[in-house]
């Protein structure tokens, strides 16, 4: 199924994308919840990210080039990082790049979506515990990167964490790609294979340090190829599976 976030008469819903109609369910996704009956036309709607995310933690350089240069020893320690929850924008919506620099990068990724609490769970798990999938852009500004690898600030400013356009529970992680095209020219294209730290081994490393709920959001990392981009450039990210993410940049300025 595809459920999605959506806003139509000034109203904000949840629904279920079905062929050439959105139709509303009441109710918890993670939980019980059922259609109202109510239906609406795709261009009657705009669709929002696709949930409000209890937390987002990210991975940080998790995907090589090619199969050969996958490590044959994966790092003790993965590189984790949170981003806060008001970063997380809808397709449609703008990047804005913060006052005082030019540029900032794309990072075209696949989210997994945690559907129920994860606490200390083996590799062999970790699929029954999520809900599923989005895609994700974990848009970076590196300049504000602290110079000891702190890089809290430069993942955390808002609209940075777009997210959707659905949460597709029917989905075989292991057999996509993530891509990435910037002003119509592709620039990521990469199989999930050639993560460093594979799906099962990430949620159920997250789960020893934490207990994961209903909700959270884990960025999988971004494939080779993320470049530095600038007002007016547009980003569309995509996992065909999933469906198209696709935002537009702005520059602080012109909002004020």
């Amino acid at each position: 199924m595809k459920f999605t976030r959506f806003q139509a008469d000034s109203t904000v819903y949840t629904g279920v994308m079905t062929e050439g109609a959105v139709k509303e369910i009441k109710g918890n996704i993670f939980g019980d919840w059922e259609f109202t009956g109510k239906e609406f036309v795709g261009n009657e709607v705009k669709l929002l990210a696709p949930l409000e995310p209890n937390q987002i933690i990210g991975i940080g350089a998790n995907y090589v080039s090619k199969v050969d240069d996958l490590p044959s020893e994966l790092p003790d320690i993965p590189v984790f990082f949170f981003k806060p929850t008001s970063s997380v924008i809808g397709t449609g919506e703008s990047i804005v790049i913060p006052e005082g620099i030019d540029q900032v990068k794309f990072e075209s990724e696949l989210a997994i979506i945690i559907g129920k609490q994860a606490k200390n769970i083996h590799e062999t798990e970790v699929l029954e515990y999520i809900f599923g999938y989005t895609v994700a852009n974990d848009v970076t500004a590196p300049q504000y990167f602290h110079q000891d690898g702190h890089w809290t600030i430069g993942k955390s400013f808002d609209t940075f964490t777009p997210l959707g356009p659905v949460i597709e529970t029917e989905l075989d992680p292991f057999q996509i790609r993530v891509e990435a095209r910037l002003n119509d020219i592709e620039k990521q294209n990469s199989a999930t294979e050639l993560m460093i730290i594979p799906i099962r081994k990430m949620i159920s490393y997250l789960s020893t340090v934490m207990t994961l709920k209903p909700g959270d959001v884990i960025l999988t990392g971004s494939p080779v190829g993320a470049e530095f981009v600038e007002e007016g450039d547009v980003i569309e990210c995509e996992i065909k599976e999933i469906g198209r993410l696709q935002n537009s940049f702005v520059t602080a300025n012109i909002l004020t």
